[in-house]
C-alpha cells in the first residue's frame, strides 16, 4: 500500500489527447493524480467538474492533474468533451497502474462482488514523491482538500 513519503511509481498510459502519458515526464511540476471507477457516472462526473473548476488554481499552485479509469480512449475523449474537461484522461483498461497503486479493489454490491477502481488521489510532489493520499474520496468538494494541501506544501 503506498503512503506519502514513497516514490510515486512511474507509468505510461494512452490519454483522450492521442499520446501517451508518462508519469516522470512531470518531473519538476506537482501533479494530482485520481483514480476513478467509469467515465460520465454521477460521482465520477461530479469530481471531475470539480476538478475543472478548480484547475486554475491547482495550477498555479504548481501541480497538473491527470485522471485515470479503466475506460477506453474513446470513451475518456467523450467524456471530456461533453463536461469541458481541461486535463487529460488516462486509459488503464487492464488496471496495471490501479493495481500498483493498491486502488484496485473487490467491492460490494448490493451482496454482488465485483472489482474496480477505489476513486482515490494522490498529491505526487516536484521530486516524484507522493505527499498526501485520500482514499474512498467523495467526489463533492474534493477539489478543495486537494487545494488546501497543495497550498500547505509551500
Amino acid at each position: 500500500m503506498l503512503s506519502s513519503g514513497d516514490l510515486a511509481p512511474d507509468f505510461v498510459l494512452p490519454s483522450d489527447e492521442g499520446r501517451p502519458v508518462r508519469l516522470s515526464d512531470f518531473r519538476g511540476k506537482r501533479v494530482v493524480l485520481y483514480f476513478y471507477p467509469k467515465d460520465d457516472t454521477p460521482g465520477c462526473t461530479t469530481q471531475a467538474c470539480d476538478l475543472r473548476d478548480h484547475l486554475g488554481v491547482l495550477q498555479e499552485l504548481g501541480a497538473v492533474v491527470l485522471g485515470v479509469s479503466p475506460d477506453p480512449v474513446a470513451s475518456h475523449g467523450k467524456f471530456r468533451q461533453k463536461y469541458g474537461l481541461n486535463f487529460p484522461l488516462l486509459s488503464d483498461e487492464e488496471h496495471r497502474v490501479a493495481e500498483t497503486y493498491g486502488v484496485w479493489k473487490e467491492k460490494n454490491l448490493y451482496g454482488k462482488k465485483t472489482w474496480g477502481i477505489e476513486r482515490s488521489t494522490f498529491l505526487i510532489d516536484e521530486e516524484g514523491r507522493i505527499r498526501e493520499v485520500w482514499r474512498k474520496v467523495n467526489p463533492k468538494g474534493h477539489a478543495e482538500r486537494v487545494r488546501e494541501a497543495l497550498a500547505n506544501m509551500g
